[in-house]
């Protein structure tokens, strides 16, 4: 599984709004690639954010 799957799946299961941070140390990967992902995530509409800084899978 790659990171993009990775942090996909982290959002599926998050049961509330998470930041950048709360997934790269939960799921190990770095920031910077955490913010890369997350990019790639917002431009697929895919995420969506409640509130600054903290975002979830749109149902």
């Amino acid at each position: 599984m790659d990171n993009y799957e990775l942090i996909v799946n982290f959002f599926k299961a998050a049961d509330k709004p998470v930041s950048a941070g709360q997934i790269a140390a939960a799921t190990g990967i770095e920031k910077k690639e955490v913010d890369k992902i997350m990019k790639k995530l917002k431009k697929e509409e895919k995420i969506a954010s409640p509130k600054n800084c903290y975002w979830e899978i749109k149902k």
